[in-house]
């Protein structure tokens, strides 16, 4: 099976310019700019007009929370990974915190075996830390497990890591990148009790990012990358949240750091500022900051001080996110608009198309060694997304593809829509249109 590609703005590798991809079975055959010879057109079994479109390399999303098992009233691997397709995302890595909790070698074979029936991505997980599994951490075969996901703050089941004894021997012998929730919890329970103590228990949510505050976000960063400087471990800072962190963070190219910093679109998008308009639909954890912090985050993004952008997807039911802001379910969905969101503010000035496609695409792939993903080069599976940057796009209840059936996004308009998402070479997303017949791979990572 072979298709072209053509006439479309190729945004690959700090280089903008309009050119083809011919895609051969599940990989990219070539890339090249100009127009194709008549004869590739002519002869390709299927011919992709993108002029006037964006061509990227897919989306990978390397923080998100899909549900299953356990929570899938709300979202579950097949109904999230066809939301990732529709917004540009061609492989994500899964977060452990379902129920049970992903920490046994026998719980993260059932999601890779559960994804392998329904994912029309592609798709890895993580391996849950707690305080008594790091026996199982050191022996693993990590040619198919992303990372080590390490909640430094409280969590779904058993997987906050508060013993210090753990707490160094995983940074001392993990064999693979550690990625970690920083968020220290004494800092946020003495929050909690002040501010309870002063106005009750129904508190609005305002106090959020009060109670889960700079403070506790920083220290717990701070104590993380301590850990991991001492121990020359690989660290991996997840949803920073704060000017104050980006301190802990060195000014280097991605492959010379062992630390590491990811944003999420959410804290670039929105500021302290927004709770009065979405209330609980924009509480997080950690949460949305002040607009100081969200400008220092955009900054950092635009000088590659931070490395990664993702989403840290996780849907609840509108039910659940009722109530004051201790009561709250802590989380949203975004992985069906991160792309867009993101060329959006590429758009505002905040960072040029180039870095959208470093920071979402790029850097995930090197990162985490994916093996031939990230990039549109010959050779690599062919992970490709086509974006119409001039057609705008609102966003509405019945385009919402995730089960939780809500959005933040609900009722704005992106200056530009994603028309086709393609995955192993085959077109998952067309046009609103999923197709429901294929699965995609489990992602395969290059280890030292």
């Amino acid at each position: 099976m072979r298709t072209i590609i053509y006439n479309g703005l190729i945004v690959n590798e700090q280089k903008e310019y309009t050119g083809y991809i011919v895609i051969k079975d599940e990989r990219i055959e070539k890339v090249a700019e100009g127009k194709p010879e008549e004869s590739l057109t002519a002869d390709a079994d299927e011919a992709i007009d993108a002029t006037g479109c964006y061509i990227l390399p897919g989306v990978i999303d390397d923080q998100v929370h899909f549900r299953e098992p356990g929570l899938t009233h709300k979202a579950d691997i097949a109904s999230e990974s066809r939301a990732a397709a529709a917004g540009g995302v061609t492989s994500y890595l899964e977060m452990p915190n379902t129920k049970p909790p992903t920490v046994t070698a026998e719980e993260l074979a059932w999601k890779q075996h559960r994804a392998a029936e329904t994912s029309v991505v592609n798709y890895a997980f993580y391996i849950g830390a707690t305080n008594d599994n790091a026996d199982l951490l050191c022996r693993l075969d990590y040619t198919h497990i992303c990372g080590i996901k390490l909640f430094m703050g409280s969590s779904t089941g058993n997987m906050l890591v508060d013993n210090r004894h753990t707490l160094e021997r995983i940074f001392a012998e993990a064999p693979v990148l550690i990625a970690a929730h920083c968020e220290q919890e004494s800092i946020i329970q003495a929050n909690r009790q002040y501010y309870t103590t002063l106005f009750g228990q129904e508190l609005p949510i305002f106090f959020h990012p009060l109670i889960r505050s700079a403070e506790a976000c920083y220290q717990s960063s701070a104590t993380a990358v301590e850990l991991a400087a001492r121990h020359n471990a690989r660290l991996h800072l997840l949803h920073l949240s704060t000017a104050r962190e980006l301190a802990l963070l060195e000014d280097k190219p991605l492959q010379e750091k062992r630390i590491t910093g990811e944003v999420c679109v959410h804290h670039l998008w929105f500021d302290d500022n927004d709770y009065a308009q979405y209330g609980n639909r924009i509480k997080w954890n950690p949460a949305i900051k002040t607009c100081g912090d969200r400008k220092a985050l955009l900054a950092a993004v635009a000088s590659h001080k931070l490395d990664v952008v993702a989403t840290d997807h996780a849907p609840h039911l509108l039910s659940e996110k009722k109530g004051s802001c201790l009561q709250a379910a802590s989380g949203g969905p975004l992985v069906q608009f991160s792309l867009q969101a993101m060329l959006e503010l590429s758009g505002r000035g905040a960072f040029p198309l180039t870095t959208v496609v470093e920071k979402m695409s790029h850097a995930p792939a090197l990162l985490f060694g994916i093996e031939h993903r990230g990039f549109l080069r010959e050779g690599y599976y062919a992970d490709i997304v086509i974006v119409a940057p001039q057609k705008r796009y609102t966003v509405t209840r019945d385009k919402i593809v995730s089960r939780c059936g809500w959005s933040p996004f609900e009722g704005h308009t992106f200056p530009s829509t994603v028309i086709r998402t393609i995955v192993n070479g085959t077109t998952v997303y067309d046009n609103g249109n999923i197709n429901e017949n294929y699965r995609g791979k489990l992602l395969s990572f290059l280890r030292d």
